[in-house]
């Protein structure tokens, strides 16, 4: 099965210089913990509302604080032709919860474990990658969404 088939394909997005309010807001119309962020077409980082809440609340930063000084910006991608147990894989390997999904570098969908675990073939796959994605990060510096 190719992540095509299974992906959101309406992805709210903010850009770099939206506010971490406006990101934080679409967070919560949408339901999700992430959003990518978007330069024209082109996926240039991913915003949680864990950097929110770290990178900027914690830190007394004002609710118009740019995104990009709090996103994350070495963004995991694949394609809406990937097969969706080597994304579910990719998932687990980067410890992260959300795929954007690019096509000639346009953002085109989302990938997120949900997705996977509602298709019953990828039960193991997206619960080896939830499990996974939950361990202590492997990298110092890696960000989870």
């Amino acid at each position: 099965m190719k992540v095509s088939e299974i992906m959101t394909k309406k992805v709210s997005t903010v850009s770099p210089s939206d506010s971490i309010q406006k990101a934080a807001q679409i967070m919560q119309q949408v339901d999700c913990g992430s959003t990518p962020v978007i330069e024209g077409d082109k996926v240039v980082g991913v915003v949680t509302d864990r950097d929110i809440a770290i990178k900027a609340v914690a830190t007394g930063k004002s609710f118009d604080t740019p995104v990009k000084s709090v996103m994350f910006s070495h963004v995991v991608t694949c394609t809406p032709d990937t097969d969706a147990r080597d994304a579910a894989n990719k998932m687990a390997e980067h410890q992260v919860r959300r795929l954007p999904v690019v096509d000639h570098g346009k953002l085109v969908g989302i990938l997120a474990i949900a997705d996977l675990a509602r298709v019953n073939i990828f039960t193991n796959e997206s619960g080896q990658a939830l499990s996974e994605i939950s361990e202590p990060s492997r990298h110092s510096n890696a960000i989870q969404q």
